[in-house]
């Protein structure tokens, strides 16, 4: 039997809720499913899972709440049967210390001792923070209704979320700058070439389609962590570990305040225009609280980018345990000197936080300029 354990879906989650199972037993799930949605500090996740096979039992209710690592499902083996499974269960299957007993409840258990309540009054409760163990029905047999759980939000105070994120983005910082000896770097780079360059590519598109800067600064990114993998990983047990892709964490303003930094995956490999379509699909699903799980566990670099914010540099804190964080400020017209002559660019502020365990100076500064250099050429990102 296999135990599908809640992941940690970064190093700021030590916990989390589960809203709704996406399974049930008996059924058949493959590598990338989405089986259920947890909701962490920062939003509601689509939990995948990575193993193939028949779904034998839900270890814990919706609206449970357990530490990352407590089991809470598990598969049946290939060949397994869930009459040898149940045979095996006393024996195989122990207690996990990290798991609460209050939280990591049995199916049989808790058929016998959840409320009754529908799927809408039930996903809105656990929206609003409701322990729906607590809540009283009014329908038929003491079925929860959706008015019973509006009515009870209205006595009840509502669970802070954006309390919890700052507290999780604090534990992370906090972390970084402890264990991490940063050094910083940065460089400024003429962006004539890229601005005239999509000025022409979107001057016929409507505005659904065309590009933004944003997406052109991530591919040169990306395309020059191919020359320089050592900023391209973590830092776990002392020891560098080059990440299996560039999947570069984007940084991402909520509207009801803090922040997160969900992965664009391959981000070398992809043409411009699939980037700009799944960029902007992963910041609206981010703001709408509907990211996967991989989308935050899966960052190898992170990216900042504050040009919205007429910021003219950034230098920011390494999200753990990965090693380099590359931040972009507002891009600007300013002087600039060319072929001797002084003229008007639009100009842009690169820098790099990088962990001196995992590179130094002299590697970060050819990586800047790595990036600098894809910039004078946007025809080939």
């Amino acid at each position: 039997m296999i135990e599908f354990k809640l992941p940690s879906l970064g190093s700021d989650m030590d916990e989390g809720t589960l809203l709704e199972w996406k399974v049930q037993p008996g059924e058949r799930v493959t590598r990338g499913q989405v089986v259920a949605v947890v909701d962490t500090a920062k939003a509601a996740v689509d939990v995948e899972c990575w193993q193939e096979g028949e779904v034998f039992e839900l270890l814990i209710e919706p609206g449970a709440k357990v530490p990352v690592g407590t089991p809470i499902a598990t598969l049946l083996e290939p060949g397994e049967s869930p009459e040898t499974a149940r045979r095996k269960a006393p024996s195989t299957l122990q207690p996990t210390p990290a798991a609460p007993a209050a939280t990591a409840v049995a199916p049989a258990l808790a058929e016998a001792t959840r409320p009754r309540i529908s799927p809408a009054a039930r996903k809105r409760a656990v929206e609003l923070g409701l322990d729906v163990a607590t809540l009283k029905g009014s329908g038929p047999h003491g079925v929860v209704s959706l008015e019973d759980v509006e009515a009870a939000a209205r006595a009840a105070v509502p669970v802070d979320r954006q309390a919890s994120m700052r507290h999780a983005i604090a534990m992370a910082m906090s972390r970084s700058k402890r264990e991490i000896p940063h050094y910083y770097l940065s460089e400024t780079i003429a962006l004539g070439k890229l601005m005239a360059w999509l000025q022409a590519h979107n001057a016929e598109l409507p505005p659904e389609q065309r590009l933004l800067p944003a997406v052109l600064l991530l591919k040169a990114v990306g395309l020059a962590l191919r020359e320089y993998p050592q900023l391209n990983g973590f830092w776990r047990d002392d020891t560098f570990q080059a990440a299996p892709g560039i999947h570069l964490g984007v940084a991402i303003a909520l509207r009801q305040g803090g922040l997160i930094a969900p992965a664009l995956h391959d981000v070398a490999d992809k043409p411009v225009v699939q980037l700009m379509s799944e960029f902007s699909d992963l910041v609206q699903r981010a703001r709408s609280g509907s990211l996967r799980s991989s989308e935050l566990s899966d960052a190898s670099l992170t990216v900042t980018n504050l040009g919205e914010q007429s910021v003219d540099s950034v230098f920011g804190v390494i999200y753990p345990p990965q090693v380099a964080l590359v931040g972009f400020g507002g891009i600007v017209e300013r002087p600039w000197v060319e072929a001797g002559q002084l003229c008007v660019r639009p100009q842009v502020v690169a820098s790099l936080a990088a962990d001196h365990r995992a590179s130094d100076g002299h590697l970060g500064a050819r990586f800047l300029g790595a990036i600098g250099r894809l910039l004078q050429e946007p025809e080939r990102l």
